[in-house]
């Protein structure tokens, strides 16, 4: 099964699940701006991932400069920050029990199949 972390009003994030849509993929589809995921889940994803928890971060959004963050913070900051604010958190993600993927390109998400 694939949970795929998604937000409607973005459009590689609509592409990313129109991607596996039209794969026959069915996926378990998480508002995570409506249910944002707990700092364990993202602990995990980003263990998935195996990246920094920055590269898991939109860097250019407003929040992050507002939230006075930077690439230079170790990983639990940062991760506890997605945690308090799921807007934060680079879209899309969509990930298994064993491998996860950002998807960005949308092309990504492929090795999930």
């Amino acid at each position: 099964m694939i949970t795929y972390w998604h937000n409607p009003r973005c459009s590689k994030s609509r592409a990313g699940l129109a991607f596996f849509e039209e794969k026959g993929v069915t996926v378990d589809v998480r508002l995570y701006q409506k249910d944002g995921p707990t700092l364990a889940e993202l602990t995990k994803v980003q263990a998935l991932l195996d990246v920094p928890a920055i590269q898991m971060m939109r860097r250019k959004d407003a929040l992050f400069k507002e939230l006075n963050l930077s690439a230079d913070m170790d990983d639990a900051a940062l991760l506890a920050a997605m945690a308090e604010h799921p807007a934060l958190i680079e879209r899309p993600i969509a990930f298994t029990a064993t491998t996860a993927r950002i998807g960005r390109p949308t092309e990504a998400l492929a090795e999930l199949l």
